[in-house]
């Protein structure tokens, strides 16, 4: 199925603002789908501070005029909105494409909601299916880290760009493990998160509270976990 184009990513994020309310903190996620939403939420004109997931949405953000602070200068984040990489019938998460799962996480952590904006093609019958799995990782740890992940049965690879690692806003290196469908991800996420050296894991479970799915056919679907 092919990427959720970036008409169908701005439709969904119009139709998110549904969620906004003047005065609110709000949570800038990284990625296709969450630039596309703090766009929107820019030309809406609707009042609100964020708190980026990364450099790149902080920049957008004050781009597009929204006033951008820091976690520690707010009691809470009323919702967080951010795109995911595969979500399950759960609504588990992986997410981490873009490289800055270990912020995204703690943002999503700390808001009292989290919405997901995701093309149709992002979901799974099970977490892993598209092969990857990103996990960020200390660079003086990626030797134990990579022999340890490699004894796990994932295939861990040190990200590139332009022919050198890439490096988080963190200071950190990702490791994208190839992996097939997990049988058990919040197993495998203890596992990792055990290892020495990792930060946190692409893995995010039982965190979201709703998903906004953008549909081939130019609906917009809404899914809950379920109860």
């Amino acid at each position: 199925m092919p990427a959720a184009s970036l008409e169908q990513l701005d439709a969904l994020g119009r139709y998110a603002l549904k969620l906004v309310r003047p005065g609110q903190v709000l949570g800038l996620g990284t990625g296709r789908a969450a630039s596309a939403f703090i766009r929107e939420l820019g030309a809406s004109g609707i009042k609100v501070r964020g708190v980026a997931t990364s450099n790149a949405s902080a920049d957008l953000g004050r781009e597009v005029g929204i006033e951008v602070i820091g976690l520690g200068t707010v009691r809470a984040i009323d919702t967080d909105f951010d795109g995911a990489d595969e979500v399950d019938s759960r609504l588990n998460l992986v997410k981490g494409y873009g490289g800055a799962l270990v912020r995204e996480k703690i943002v999503a952590a700390s808001s009292a909601k989290f919405v997901v904006l995701v093309g149709e093609e992002k979901i799974v019958v099970r977490l892993g299916q598209r092969g990857s799995l990103p996990v960020e990782v200390v660079p003086f740890a990626e030797p134990l880290t990579t022999k340890r992940i490699a004894a796990l049965g994932l295939r861990p690879k040190v990200r590139q760009m332009e022919g050198k690692a890439f490096i988080t806003d963190n200071g950190n290196i990702i490791l994208d493990c190839g992996l097939k469908p997990i049988s058990n991800p919040a197993k495998l996420d203890r596992e990792l998160l055990a290892i020495p050296g990792v930060v946190g894991t692409g893995l995010f479970l039982g965190m979201a509270s709703t998903v906004l799915v953008a549909c081939a056919d130019g609906s917009i679907r809404t899914l809950r976990p379920r109860r």
